[in-house]
């Protein structure tokens, strides 16, 4: 992709984040963003036609010269079609199509590395340790549809963000309660990553295993029926599998710490934690983040966060715009 100069861009840029179910637009206009339009994929068969829709309401449309769009999906030569859904998107067709000079397709979870930076501290809740390191990197974690790993690295010229497929690592256990969910799961999907517990259907798992294990006949729960009636204490295996789901998360996040060295700061995002953060501050999370041996002192200084911001993909959207079109798109403003 060519890297156009600031002078050589129109005055806005496009910011999209583009999920499974929700698309989301906004205009970032000489470092303001805008309001933010939400539509449904299902109600579009096109990225396109979503697109189309949203710009027919947007004033000056042809004074958009840029694209960053986070899109919930593994993108491969500036191409992506989404996960969970029939769109493809493509960088050099919105160019094309949009009389672009410049387009940039991301994951959905490097958007959020991008924000860890420039998230402001009532958009976190600090789950222990103390302040953290400048200059050192930062780790998001998300469990939501999957379970998204970044990493921002401060450098002399700015951050590099590296994305990741931890999420897709081998899940560890600590306990001979956690051996045997995982055994059981082992069962079912053969490799046991840590997205089979620390997801949406990864917290399914654990509520499934654990009634197994039990030889408890339950009704099926979605994940948001599992966190409201264990959280409630209405469903004893309920509240068992959200606290497992916690002491697991802690566990990969102290991994995730000490493998990048990150005393920048672990932070959480997504959706589902978000609906339970006094749970999770009061949960085994800190303690199993902590909980590696001689390594304990070294964890013990990390500031954990959950990330309480429903729109941190647009902070990321808008510092990756400033580093590709420049610090235009960073004025003071918003965002």
């Amino acid at each position: 992709m060519n890297m156009t100069s600031p002078n050589q861009i129109k005055a806005k840029v496009l910011l999209a984040d583009i999920g499974g179910t929700n698309a989301r637009f906004a205009v970032l206009d000489d470092g303001i963003v805008g309001a933010m339009t939400h539509l449904l994929v299902r109600d579009h068969a096109s990225f396109h036609g979503a697109l189309d829709k949203y710009l027919d309401g947007v004033t000056e449309p042809d004074r958009i010269g840029a694209a960053v769009v986070a899109v919930a999906g593994p993108v491969q030569n500036g191409r992506c079609v989404l996960t969970n859904s029939s769109w493809v998107i493509d960088e050099r067709e919105l160019c094309a199509v949009y009389g672009l000079s410049t387009a940039r397709l991301i994951n959905d979870f490097e958007a959020v590395a991008w924000s860890l930076p420039h998230l402001a501290a009532d958009k976190l809740l600090q789950i222990g340790g103390r302040q953290p390191a400048t200059g050192m990197p930062l780790v998001a974690v998300g469990p939501g549809t999957g379970l998204g790993v970044g990493v921002n690295i401060p450098h002399a010229a700015g951050h590099i963000v590296l994305a990741s497929e931890g999420g897709h690592a081998t899940m560890a256990a600590n306990s001979p309660r956690e051996d045997a969910v995982i055994g059981r799961l082992r069962l079912r999907f053969g490799h046991v990553s840590a997205e089979r517990v620390l997801s949406g259907s990864g917290l399914e798992n654990l509520y499934q295993a654990l009634a197994a294990l039990d030889n408890l006949v339950l009704p099926d729960r979605s994940a948001a029926e599992i966190t409201r009636d264990g959280i409630n204490a209405t469903c004893a295996t309920c509240r068992a599998a959200i606290g497992m789901f916690c002491a697991m998360l802690g566990n990969v996040a102290g991994n995730l710490a000490l493998t990048v060295g990150a005393k920048g700061g672990i932070y959480i995002a997504g959706g589902i934690l978000r609906q339970m953060p006094d749970y999770l501050v009061a949960s085994e999370f800190r303690a199993r983040f902590e909980d590696k041996g001689r390594l304990r002192s070294y964890l013990e200084p990390i500031p954990a966060y959950l990330i309480i911001d429903d729109d941190v993909a647009f902070t990321g959207l808008r510092a990756l715009a400033n580093v590709i079109i420049g610090p235009r798109a960073e004025a003071d403003g918003s965002g």
